[in-house]
Formats: structure tokens, sequence, C-alpha cells
């Protein structure tokens, strides 16, 4: 297969997906990177994780700290969640994400409400306030506007798999389909940056059914996508079913493909280069920048309780510390340091819409 080959279509995107050609790839990932520099610009954005806690009421089938499965439990108080804060500001990353399982008690939704507001008031010197990305799942519209009225302006909200059907076998009875498409769309509506995103080779899962995701992050007109390799934990019930899933190298070049097809897709959004990628390759995420990608999120959480924060096999190995993104300068990626890195697309559609209006 070659470049010229590709069309952007389910059936052209399916193809581009199953060949497994090494200078195909490596050709897509090349033009993925030249596409990007020219539309979003060389930048690569940084996002400080914050891993607030691995309480869940959940129970997905494929996570490490779903609901039922033993591990030991913690919740990151408000002064350590703003120490890891103020590490940020310091090192100017700009933005911030707080991710953690889901939780819609009113203890800890008023718990992020205060953090949010207190995270804005940090002293970042000459650079603009910490942007604030959230991701703590699904929760009431109510809830996502009392967040967004207290600072937060991004939300991921992984789909986890675009095909209704696949959603169903990975999740048990109670997890809805139609629930999590109704808080992605309540997000973009109150007017955040409503990311998504989805797993890449996991059990069960087509070509096709990876063509769907990269268009249905089309079809939501999504401003950023956070997408990552499976990578099983091996006390889940996905993976002690037995259920067959693409070796580790696969699944790594699948990562890097459908970033850099989403990157040709959707040639305007902020893609992050996750740390699953990582796990599988000790330059992953590296990789994963030069496939397309334009974000990544070092990971800023207390060391003791980061390794609680274990959603798949190996994730706790993972560490990031100043010299990690001295590489990235080393390989001439430049860092985009004090600043939000908002997504252009979101912003042009902010602008395009605002027109309308002033017309009509």
């Amino acid at each position: 297969m070659n470049l010229s080959d590709i069309t952007l279509d389910r059936e052209g995107l399916a193809a581009a997906i199953a060949c497994e050609d090494a200078a195909f790839e490596a050709a897509l990932r090349e033009e993925a990177y030249r596409v990007k520099v020219a539309t979003v610009g060389p930048e690569v954005y940084l996002r400080g994780l914050i891993e607030i806690s691995n309480i869940c009421a959940k129970n997905c089938l494929y996570c490490g700290i779903r609901r039922d499965i033993r591990c030991q439990r913690y919740e990151l108080s408000e002064d350590e969640v703003l120490a890891a804060a103020r590490v940020a500001a310091e090192r100017r990353f700009g933005s911030v994400v707080i991710q953690g399982g889901e939780r819609t008690d009113a203890a800890f939704i008023r718990k992020i409400t205060r953090l949010l507001k207190a995270i804005k008031s940090i002293d970042t010197r000459d650079d603009p306030p910490l942007g604030i990305t959230l991701s703590l799942g699904e929760q009431s519209r109510e809830v996502y506007e009392e967040w967004f009225d207290a600072g937060a302006h991004r939300y991921l909200l992984r789909i986890e798999s675009s095909n209704p059907d696949l959603y169903r076998k990975i999740h048990p009875a109670g997890h809805s389909y139609d629930r999590r498409l109704q808080a992605l769309h309540d997000l973009k509506e109150i007017g955040y940056q409503a990311g998504t995103g989805a797993m890449i080779g996991m059990p069960f899962q087509t070509a096709e059914d990876m063509a769907d995701d990269l268009l249905f992050y089309k079809k939501f007109d999504a401003p950023m996508v956070g997408m990552g390799p499976y990578n099983p934990h091996p006390e889940t019930p996905l993976t002690l079913s037995g259920a067959s899933f693409p070796s580790a190298e696969r699944r790594f070049a699948l990562g890097l493909k459908m970033i850099a097809l989403l990157r040709l897709l959707m040639p305007d959004i902020n893609i992050a280069a996750a740390t699953a990628l990582e796990v599988l390759d000790p330059r992953g995420r590296e990789k994963g920048l030069l496939s397309g990608a334009n974000v990544i999120m070092p990971n800023i959480t207390p060391e003791e309780q980061m390794v609680k924060y274990n959603l798949y096999d190996r994730k706790t190995q993972l560490r990031d510390c100043p010299s990690s993104l001295d590489i990235l300068s080393s390989q001439k990626i430049v860092i985009g340091y004090g600043r939000w890195g908002d997504s252009k697309h979101f912003h042009r559609r902010l602008s395009w819409i605002k027109s309308l209006s002033l017309t009509s």
C-alpha cells in the first residue's frame, strides 16, 4: 500500500489500519508529522497529570482500578493536589489534568470545585493561570456546569469504543453507551473543549471498528483526542476471559498509526501521545509525537500514590522527571512552555459559530 492509496473514508481507513507494511507505516507517520507542523505548528504542549484518586464506582471489564478489583485505594488531599499543581506552575507546564476514578458523591464534587478555584489562583509569574483539564468520568450536566464555572475548560471523556456492541462487551450491565454519548454532548454544549478517545488493539476489535472510531471523532467534531493501545491488566475480567488481541509490537504500531491517520483526518486538533505508548516502547511518547501527536502529560502525582493508580500492567513503572523533557528537546521537539496549547480546531469552530450569530 502507498500513501497515495489512502482515502479517508471507512473503507480506506480500515485498509490502512490493516496494512502491516513497515515502509507504508513509516511514510504515513512522516506525512502526519509534516501535516501537524503545517497546521498546528511544531510545539508540543504539556499537561501535568495529577491522578487524584483510584476509587471508582464503575466496574469496566478492562480497568485495573475497577470497583470490584482488589487494590490499595487512595485519594489525594487538597494540599497534595495543590502542591502538584504548583510543581506544574514552577516547571511552566501551562496546564494540569486532574484524572481519577469516576465518583459522583457530593463531597468529591465539592472538593473538585474548590480545587479548580484554588488552582486558578496559583502564581504562575509571567505565564497565564494554569489551564485545567478534567477527566473524571460521567457526571450530571449540573456538575459539569459547576466545574466549568469554577475554572475547568477542557474535559476528556473517552468513548473507549464507538461500536455499541463492542462497548457492551467490555463493560458490564449498568454501563450505558447512550449515557456516555449524552455526557459528551452535555460537555460540548456547556462550552468545554470536549475530548474523547478509544482503546486500540483490544479483544474483539476489527480494523473497521478502529476506522469507525476515527470517523466518530470527526462526526463529534472533537477538538482533542486521547487514545492509546490496549494494555491488559492481569486481574481484570477481560484479560482473564482469554480473549485474543494483537501482540505488544502490533498494538504499538497500531497506536502510532491511529495517531497518524487521525492527524490526516482532523489536521488542526490536539492529539495526545498517551502514556500507554511508553509501556510498550521506552521511546513511545516521543514516537507518538513524531507520528502527529502534539500533547504529552508528564505525571506529577506524588510517587507513593502514583504506584497505586495501576490502570494496566506495568503502568506503575513509568516515571516522569525534567530529564525526560530534556530528551525531547534534544530530538529538536519544540516544547510550548507556559502555554495552554488550546485546540486550534476548537477556537476556529467557536469563531465560525460567532460569525453565524452576528450575521443572523
